[in-house]
């Protein structure tokens, strides 16, 4: 249905750099910012809708993507039209430290998936290197400078990287004049490979960064396993449609009823998850506006077989809110006990 992307950026800090608790709102921010400056031929509009060049523009289909209403594939599977707008077609997974200060010369690696057809953007991206390392990132800082100024950082490298099996490939490295197309990304086979390593009776998630759910109009304080199948399903279908294979994502489609029958049986046996709170600015609404949500570990029991691509599929994508700022991120195994730090996380863990 989908083929996904994943990337590795490495960079250096010059200046002292502070993130704050959710340092994928900055990197999304600074991402976003950086992008727009490089590329965007109209900014005096003030939205992407706006904007008349709203179906060519690199920016938009990255970064506020808006389906077309007169393309007649981009139909939500229930046969009612879309909205303008659609999913994004990338996530962040931002350092999993949270907030914290780094000095000059440490490293701050951080990681982001491109979906589907989109890897087409990648050049944008790459050539907005420039633009993020002349902003900055993070809290203006007085040690920075007067008035107080962002901390400073530049690319050393960046990597594709296959989640699974921890395979990589030097795309970019600082001072040079190409940048090579990445061959390594992950196919539904792979999914499937995965997803047979699953047990059938019972997993365990690992909320890496907050897991923000809503069921029937309230936040999920607690592991439920029915809401996040049925959200992770309406993700994987609207990018299917979107990004990927739209006939696979209309006949994923038509097995939603019985998975979402299954995933209601499924209970949670036992969890040491936790809500954290935290804020994330919008430049849009001019106001913070909450991101939190459950980070931790829960084992869930009852018939999984069919149900483990779904959770392999989950762990690419992610689900929930606030997807783009890194939120939703988890990753699957056997035990509660199980060590967090597999092959896909320790592609974020340099010496």
């Amino acid at each position: 249905m989908l083929t996904t992307y994943h990337l590795l950026w490495t960079m250096r800090v010059e200046t002292p750099l502070e993130l704050n608790d959710s340092p994928g709102t900055a990197l999304r921010g600074a991402l976003f910012t950086a992008i727009w400056r490089r590329f965007c031929t109209n900014k005096q509009a003030r939205t992407c809708l706006e904007c008349p060049l709203l179906q060519v523009c690199p920016v938009s289909a990255l970064l506020a993507p808006a389906d077309d209403p007169q393309a007649p594939t981009l139909q939500r599977l229930n046969g009612q039209p879309w909205g303008r707008d659609i999913p994004r077609p990338y996530v962040l997974e931002p350092p999993l430290e949270g907030g914290r200060r780094y000095e000059p010369g440490e490293q701050l690696v951080f990681g982001m998936t491109l979906i589907g057809r989109r890897v087409e953007l990648l050049p944008y991206v790459m050539l907005s290197s420039q633009e993020l390392e002349s902003q900055g990132l993070g809290r203006p800082l007085p040690e920075n400078g007067s008035p107080p100024r962002r901390g400073q950082l530049r690319i050393e490298q960046i990597e594709a990287y296959h989640p699974f099996s921890g395979e990589r490939q030097l795309l970019y490295r600082a001072g040079a004049r190409q940048v090579t197309t990445p061959t390594l990304a992950v196919q539904a086979k792979d999914v499937r490979q995965r997803a047979q390593t699953l047990p059938e009776r019972h997993v365990s998630l690992t909320f890496l960064t907050p897991l923000r759910l809503i069921r029937h109009g309230t936040l999920c304080k607690e592991p439920d396993f029915a809401t996040l199948a049925q959200r992770l399903l309406e993700r994987l279908e609207l990018l299917g449609l979107a990004y990927g294979n739209a006939d696979e994502a209309r006949t994923l489609a038509q097995q939603r009823g019985r998975l979402l029958e299954l995933a209601s049986a499924v209970r949670c046996e036992q969890h040491t998850t936790r809500w954290q709170d935290m804020p994330s600015y919008s430049r849009r609404l001019r106001r913070a506006t909450p991101i939190g949500g459950l980070v931790g570990q829960a084992t869930f029991v009852g018939e999984l077989a069919e149900l483990r691509e779904l959770l392999v599929w989950g762990e690419l994508i992610h689900v929930g809110k606030d997807v783009v700022k890194g939120d939703g991120w988890y990753r699957a195994c056997h035990s509660l006990e199980a060590d967090v730090h597999t092959p896909s996380l320790s592609v974020h863990k340099r010496e």
